[in-house]
């Protein structure tokens, strides 16, 4: 590479997705490994018509808030997961607070500060009691999915590439997913190996994952550096007899006083301090009253239904939908000895277009119950189109207009809206504001250090 082959660039505000924006030549150019003010020489990786990726490959001036990367695999192309090990803690959460506001700005008109808070990570000891201490911002990640090469070897993938950065440690996994050793043994046979442990109860499980229509021997397992449980790929013949479902090996986390089951890879937030800050977050939000009705959508294993349904009591009811059956099963074990709570299987825009609620009168509690479709007759009691509150944790995708739609028209008091991306957030609080809904507080968390990404809890009131 000579001077030719690079650019010098006056770095300016940062973008979203991990990047600061610089022009040149009338072209955006995307800068990795920058920082806003600084002044660099940036490596071209992408170039279109409008405008340009690059990696910042030589700092010419530096940002007071420039630091050096304390991991061996973080730079210009190399590992790609993480975005900001260049910058100090407390600059990254003022960059993810400006990403938010700009995405809110842009996208939903709405202008206010942002203040993303930081979430520690609690302390971690050896099985004799001796503290396992990271410096802030890393040892957070408490499931991390590995790639798998041809021959075994373990590695995590280069920015935008599905080539291998090979490594041997990740800085920001958690203690226990390091204690297993994935990054150091070899998987003849595998695709990629995903390594999970709870921060709370200390459970490991390792899930091996084989490429698609693979035939011949499955993926060998190392001998690891410590018990694990583990889910191997399953191949037609060698499942369980017909109409049985697997078993499938799960961990135990503890969030809002409960422990919860999570079966193989489902959905748990990553961070250690995650579920109880955002199950906080969420009450305060909502402020759920003895005897609401509430509707958990995208609910996973029930975290949110299950603080909930004990806010809104017996009397109450709280509706859980999500679409996968493992999840589901999940939250109903979770979840059953709170009977106000009842877990729906489906996809949400479907399922919450066939709600209906009623009371039943049945016993003298008047227990709240839900109906389907059909079968919504209500006997005995007084039919309820609506429910008092309503959150919703969808995917990166974000809800979309259909199901902001349905939860605009059913929603009477107040809307909880936790996002993991800031511009499909945006959007959707846009859809809501055209139903007649309008932002009343926006918290953001500092979820994932050393990434680009940023978790938001919005509540919504009717204008």
């Amino acid at each position: 590479m000579t001077d030719s082959d690079l650019l010098e660039l006056e770095v300016g505000p940062v973008g979203h997705g991990g990047f600061c924006v610089a022009r040149h030549e009338g072209l955006v150019v995307f800068v990795r490994h920058a920082l806003p003010g600084e002044l660099v020489r940036a490596r071209v990786t992408e170039e279109t018509r409008t405008y340009l990726r690059a990696d910042a490959v030589e700092i010419l001036r530096s940002s007071p808030d420039r630091v050096e990367p304390p991991c061996m695999f973080a730079g210009p192309g190399r590992c790609g997961g993480c975005d900001w090990q260049h910058a100090t803690p407390a600059a990254q959460r003022a960059l993810k607070a400006d990403v938010v506001a700009e995405q809110l700005r842009r996208l939903a008109g709405i202008d206010r500060p942002v203040h993303v808070e930081e979430v520690p990570v609690p302390a971690v000891y050896t099985e004799d009691g001796e503290p396992l201490s990271a410096p802030p911002g890393f040892g957070w990640r408490t499931r991390v999915q590995f790639a798998v090469d041809p021959e075994g070897a373990v590695g995590l993938r280069k920015h935008r590439s599905h080539d291998l950065e090979y490594v041997d440690e990740c800085l920001i996994a958690h203690p226990g997913v390091e204690m297993i050793g994935i990054e150091r043994k070899r998987w003849p046979g595998a695709s990629a190996v995903e390594g999970i442990t709870s921060a709370a109860t200390g459970d490991r499980l390792v899930v091996v994952s084989e490429p698609k229509g693979r035939r011949g021997r499955p993926p060998q397992v190392p001998q690891l550096d410590v018990p694990v449980r583990l889910v191997k790929p399953e191949r037609p013949g060698q499942g369980p007899r017909e109409g049985r479902r697997p078993v499938v090996p799960f961990v135990r986390e503890e969030a809002a006083g409960r422990l919860w089951q999570v079966t193989g890879s489902g959905f748990w937030q990553v961070h250690p301090g995650a579920a109880d800050k955002l199950a906080d977050a969420v009450l305060e939000a909502l402020q759920p009253k003895p005897g609401d009705i509430a509707l958990d959508l995208y609910c996973g294993v029930g975290l949110f239904a299950g603080v909930l349904g004990e806010r809104v009591g017996p009397r109450g009811l709280v509706v859980g939908v999500e679409a996968g059956g493992q999840a589901v099963r999940d939250a109903k074990f979770n979840l059953k000895d709170l009977p106000q709570v009842n877990i729906e299987q489906g996809k949400v825009e479907e399922v919450l277009a066939a709600l209906e609620f009623g009371q039943s009168q049945g016993r003298s509690t008047a227990r709240t119950q839900v109906k389907r479709g059909q079968e919504a007759g209500h006997r005995g009691g007084s039919r309820v189109r609506g429910a008092d509150i309503t959150v919703l944790d969808p995917p990166r995708a974000g809800a979309g207009e259909k199901v902001v739609d349905e939860i605009a028209r059913r929603t009477n008091r107040k809307i909880a809206y936790v996002s993991c991306d800031p511009a499909t957030l945006a959007r959707d609080l846009k859809y809501f504001s055209a139903r007649g809904w309008v932002l009343e507080t926006l918290r953001a968390f500092d979820l994932f250090p050393n990434t680009s990404h940023v978790e938001c809890v919005a509540s919504l009131v009717r204008g």
